[in-house]
């Protein structure tokens, strides 16, 4: 799984030497793809380390986000043209223990044209339990279109 969608989001991103697919930040947090569904959705998994932990001992909301935006990037290249986020939002529902192993977060197509498209991400828990939400909003960048 983990190698043919990486192949296909190459492909869908076209020839362009300035991308790095995947990005150094996707392998840094040891994403793994674990589903993506046609024109709909992909679900990414990424652990929980030490090393994202805040004051308090959770996860940090700028790693959680970071985990999001490794999501929906790949998602937006499967969906459309390489577009950069426009707007993002995210609510924090539960905190991400460090005790948990992995999230898994899940990126959802909402709207697309040919310029923009508009998504949204659930964060959870290796039990299921929602963690956080997301929505996003990308526009196609025009000098890197076909």
């Amino acid at each position: 799984m983990q190698d043919d969608l990486l192949v296909k989001i190459r492909e869908s991103a076209g020839p362009n030497p300035a991308m790095e697919l995947p990005p150094k930040i996707f392998k840094e947090m040891e994403g793994e793809f674990l589903e993506y569904i046609d024109g709909q959705s992909l679900t990414v998994r990424f652990p929980v380390k030490e090393s994202y932990s805040n004051p308090f001992g959770f996860m940090q909301g700028g790693m959680i986000v970071a985990a999001i935006d490794n999501t929906l990037g790949p998602l937006s290249l499967l969906l459309l043209p390489p577009s950069i986020t426009t707007y993002v939002n995210t609510k924090f529902i539960r905190p991400v223990k460090m005790a948990y192993e992995f999230i898994d977060v899940t990126g959802f197509a909402v709207e697309r044209s040919p310029m923009r498209i508009d998504l949204r991400a659930e964060v959870k828990s290796p039990g299921g339990k929602l963690l956080a939400t997301c929505t996003s909003s990308s526009a196609v960048m025009r000098r890197l279109r076909g």
